[in-house]
């Protein structure tokens, strides 16, 4: 069978990140730190000689800045793709992982317990928001059957693909990190997908934060 291999990138940290503020679909810029580790990663990537036919991002600001360091060193465009976007997130997004509790006790105790049918009030489900993942990864491997793929997007996002890749049920809790700038690893043989490494961030000098945008 024909290998695709996907190289996934989270992008780099936010103030929101570090606020441990939800963001979903709020469009927030890079913070000083993150640029740090975006340039970082995208230097890692050239100095292990890595190769890749296609670069993609998440068109939400935060993952664009971060494909923009892979863009100035690789001398390529990276293709926006409003489908990797993170969660929405309805009405907790702009809430800290401590207002949440106070401000929506019901509906973040929904999030916590992984109802994968809830919204979040004007967001998306887990059921949603993972047919939304499931179809930008495939559409973009039948596209690149046999290439190597680079994408940059989200904590979610990348958690979701590595649920895809690994057979993870929707309602299991979660079980892996994915820092801000890590480099994860997944490969698909026709219908078979596995994860090949994950949560490597050997490449930024303790600049890691493991804050899921969620």
């Amino acid at each position: 069978m024909t290998t695709t291999r996907f190289c996934l990138v989270r992008h780099g940290e936010t103030d929101w990140n570090a606020e441990s503020r939800l963001q979903g679909y709020t469009d927030i810029p890079l913070n000083a730190r993150g640029l740090a580790q975006a340039a970082q990663m995208a230097k890692a990537l050239q100095k292990a000689h890595f190769q890749f036919d296609v670069l993609y991002t998440s068109d939400l600001q935060r993952a664009k800045q971060t494909a923009q360091a892979i863009e100035r060193l690789y001398a390529v465009s990276a293709t926006s793709h409003s489908l990797l976007r993170e969660r929405h997130l309805g009405v907790l997004q702009g809430l800290t992982t401590s207002e949440a509790p106070l401000l929506e006790p019901e509906l973040w105790q929904a999030h916590l317990s992984r109802d994968i049918h809830q919204e979040l009030r004007g967001g998306e489900s887990i059921l949603q928001f993972a047919n939304r993942i499931k179809t930008a990864l495939k559409e973009i491997q039948e596209k690149y059957t046999g290439k190597t793929i680079l994408i940059v997007s989200h904590g979610g996002a990348l958690e979701m693909m590595y649920r895809m890749a690994s057979s993870q049920a929707l309602d299991a809790q979660r079980v892996i990190t994915v820092p801000n700038a890590s480099l994860n690893w997944i490969s698909c043989d026709g219908p078979n997908w596995k994860v090949d490494s994950w949560a490597d961030t050997s490449h930024l000098d303790g600049l890691a934060l493991d804050n899921l945008d969620l």
